[in-house]
């Protein structure tokens, strides 16, 4: 029997961009098909927007941010927007959790922690649209200077399927924050959450313009709204050649991006760590969303030591996980699409090929519908350091393990990847935790403890190709503006 919330989606649905204010199709009346990915269905469709939409999107916010009621709103009032936004998406939680878990194929456990996690975003921002402060500088001669936080203007959001709601909140929220208008963009793969929560924007008495939703293709939508010259700043999560081109296309205008462009995130286990709390936090931090994570976990360290011993522990809870619908609420749902699917297979297939050794793999649920794009967890021991396993982001439900000697070869392999977005380092030795912790690349650095990215309030952002610039967290404001100083001659 599936999960109740799962019946609140309505079958069939035509969901339409919003720009201005106004629910409306895409100008040249094309539409896309909505796939659920737990039995490769269609449920619903999404407007096929091309540069004509993405145009008047940004025509819309330009107005909003220069002549429009956004423009003349106190931060004061625009915090109280946010706010009321805040609690008209945790009033509609069942409906969005029950959307998003079907657009995404993740089970419903999961769509409800994301849309609560959205929520909090537009609390916090909400409570902090009114407390950013300039500074006064002191200067030689008769004169006084300051500085001022002011909105870039009109931001361009490009927002990835895996986490579209959470996503939504912390560009949205930030973004909104700082009297920016906003034009998103969310991938076609799964966008639902996005348009329902800019309806229950309007509801919450943003003007028209202020926050305007844009669905299609990358190639039809994203790369014209990337490109457009009346964009001041353009910020993306995805992938890294999809973040160079969006950066490269922002170039020819001189505008700013902020760039989160995924990871290969270490755990490190040494001897003295608590074995039993660190296993289901080790397990849970990469079959979260089936491993469709920036920051998953995807390679653990392991003391060499205790290798085979927490190997074993980790090989038992593979063996127990099980893939499925995601209104059954298992471990994990089902991938994307097709495409991924094929992808993240292709990982565990050519590892096998190589003679990699294969600990332990889930399974798929029984009664999981033949066309769903089902991965079953995998687990791999003892993986080459520079094996594609290794080194290239899977992005799916797949775990590597490797054994080290001591300090200095646990930070070689950490750092031994061309991204650097999180870190776990389990340990109960306070110096060893210090050390790792300045020593890994890694943007974020968990102590007997992995976020998987979480927490609203910690900046996140990462180093090497994980990416540039920081969001969530104030300095997610100080991203979603720019220093203006004012000097004053008294003499």
């Amino acid at each position: 029997m599936g999960h109740p919330l799962a019946t609140t989606v309505a079958q069939g649905h035509a969901f339409k961009n919003i720009i201005d204010g106004k629910q409306v199709e895409a100008i040249s009346g094309k539409r896309m098909d909505v796939v659920c990915p737990s039995d490769g269905l269609p449920f619903g469709s999404i407007a096929a927007s091309n540069a004509d939409d993405v145009d008047a999107a940004v025509k819309a916010a330009c107005f909003a941010f220069e002549d429009g009621d956004w423009s003349a709103m106190s931060a004061v009032d625009r915090g109280r927007v946010l706010l009321k936004l805040a609690d008209l998406i945790n009033q509609n939680a069942a409906e969005l959790s029950a959307l998003e878990s079907r657009d995404t194929g993740k089970p419903i456990k999961q769509g409800i922690a994301d849309i609560a996690g959205c929520a909090r975003y537009f609390e916090f921002y909400g409570g902090a649209a009114d407390k950013i402060h300039g500074d006064t500088i002191p200067i030689p001669g008769d004169f006084v200077a300051l500085t001022l936080r002011e909105p870039h203007g009109v931001v361009a959001g490009i927002i990835p399927w895996n986490y579209p709601a959470q996503i939504l909140g912390r560009v949205a929220g930030a973004g909104l924050a700082m009297g920016n208008a906003l034009i998103l963009k969310p991938a076609e793969d799964a966008c639902l959450s996005v348009l329902r929560i800019a309806e229950l924007a309007l509801e919450a008495g943003l003007p028209g313009g202020a926050f305007n939703v844009v669905t299609g293709t990358g190639m039809d939508a994203g790369a014209p709204l990337s490109a457009h010259a009346s964009v001041d700043f353009v910020t993306f999560t995805g992938s890294p050649p999809t973040g160079t081109a969006i950066q490269q296309a922002a170039a020819v205008n001189n505008r700013g991006v902020t760039m989160e462009l995924g990871g290969k995130s270490p755990q490190i286990v040494f001897a003295d760590a608590d074995l039993d709390a660190a296993l289901p936090v080790i397990v849970n931090a990469i079959i979260q969303n089936g491993g469709q994570t920036c920051s998953a976990g995807s390679r653990v360290l392991i003391e060499a030591s205790i290798y085979d011993k927490f190997s074993h522990m980790l090989a038992e809870k593979f063996s127990a996980l099980v893939a499925g619908p995601h209104d059954a609420d298992l471990d994990l749902g089902a991938l994307i699409s097709k495409k991924q699917h094929g992808l993240v297979q292709g990982f565990i297939d050519q590892a096998q090929s190589d003679g990699i050794e294969l600990l332990a793999q889930g399974s798929i649920a029984g009664n999981a519908p033949e066309g769903g794009y089902y991965c079953a967890p995998a687990l791999f021991g003892n993986v080459p350091a520079h094996s594609d396993l290794a080194q290239k982001e899977v992005f799916g439900p797949v775990l590597s393990a490797f054994p080290f000697k001591d300090e200095a070869e646990a930070i070689t392999l950490a750092n031994d990847t061309e991204f650097g977005l999180v870190a776990g380092i389990w340990t109960k030795d306070g110096a060893r935790q210090m050390r790792m912790a300045k020593r890994v690349r890694a943007g974020q650095v968990y102590v007997n403890a992995y976020g998987a990215g979480g927490g609203i309030e910690l900046p996140f952002g990462g180093f090497k190709k994980s990416g540039h610039g920081r969001e969530k967290g104030f300095d997610g404001l100080f991203h979603m503006s720019t220093t203006k100083t004012i000097v004053f001659n008294h003499a």
